[in-house]
């Protein structure tokens, strides 16, 4: 069954290729959705998939890619689904 997701990565996670990386993950797992950077310095990320996958993004996030350095993770899971065709990058 999908679901969709809200995160919001802190900490230094612009200028490290965070959004390109969400991507591949994110595409890598099947998900559909997007990620932009915020003014606040945050990362955003809505996907939609099966619970598995997100979770397997969620946990990504986490850590993010080599030069991030993330401090927290907001989560919000949700039965509304937005039906993303494919996972983008916003800018």
């Amino acid at each position: 069954m999908s679901k969709a997701i809200k995160i919001r990565i802190f900490g230094r996670v612009q200028g490290v290729c965070f959004r390109e990386n969400t991507k591949k993950k994110a595409e890598g797992l099947g998900l559909s959705g997007f990620v932009r950077n915020e003014s606040d310095g945050s990362v955003y990320v809505e996907a939609e998939g099966e619970e598995v996958d997100l979770e397997k993004l969620t946990e990504w996030c986490h850590q993010g890619p080599k030069f991030a350095q993330v401090e927290r993770v907001e989560e919000e899971y949700s039965d509304k689904l937005l039906n993303y065709k494919d996972f983008c990058i916003k800018f």
